[in-house]
């Protein structure tokens, strides 16, 4: 397993542009910056960061429309309803899982499962030691049930404007939202720079 410390982030400015709700989204622009591992197929690799980007685009538009027409509170209802069945659009088309995880999730169903979770609280502590969340990710191929798999994370960084809804003071409408549709909740009280989860990308390989 890698976790690379190379790399260079050059989409910050893009990243501030960003919708409101769209902090899941963060983390697909630095993955224009992640570096290719060395003991890994750079096809993998590349697939996966071309995967997010999809995601990405895809999940922000879905985001932007609900931020135009009914605010934080109608985005956080696209959540709810889209992100994953957009997710899964965009896995299939390439032949990939993708999921997104936190230690801290909003929905259940983000809960990391026991090597997730190793490697989101080693970001967690690289970015404790002053580690820039750009520059770092994780891989490696493995032995698992069912054959060999490809595994890839990234750690997903709160930006200024995931705060609406991420953040230590939420509006009321949002808060309202929240419990409705989320009354397990536990991805708020987030400051701005803090690891909002990663995105989780994995491939059964050949031999």
């Amino acid at each position: 397993a890698e976790l690379s410390g190379r790399g260079r982030c050059t989409e910050r400015e893009t990243m501030k542009r960003l919708p409101l709700t769209a902090c899941l989204l963060a983390a697909a622009f630095a993955y224009q910056a992640d570096a290719a591992s060395d003991t890994l197929d750079d096809a993998d690799i590349d697939a996966a960061k071309e995967a997010i980007k999809s995601l990405a685009a895809a999940l922000k538009a879905e985001l932007g429309s609900a931020m135009q027409s009914g605010g934080p509170a109608a985005a956080i209802e696209v959540c709810n309803t889209r992100a994953m069945p957009i997710t899964r659009k965009i896995a299939d088309e390439n032949g990939l899982q993708i999921d997104r995880v936190s230690l801290r999730n909003r929905n259940p169903a983000n809960a990391p499962n026991a090597w997730q979770a190793q490697v989101l609280e080693e970001f967690e502590r690289r970015h404790a030691g002053g580690a820039d969340l750009a520059t770092l990710s994780w891989s490696e191929t493995v032995q698992a049930e069912g054959g060999r798999e490809f595994r890839y994370m990234k750690p997903i960084p709160t930006a200024g404007l995931c705060l609406t809804c991420h953040g230590t003071e939420l509006p009321p409408t949002v808060r309202q939202v929240l419990a409705e549709r989320y009354p397990a909740d536990r991805a708020t009280g987030f400051a701005e720079g803090d690891i909002r989860g990663a995105f989780v990308v994995t491939r059964m390989v050949s031999d």
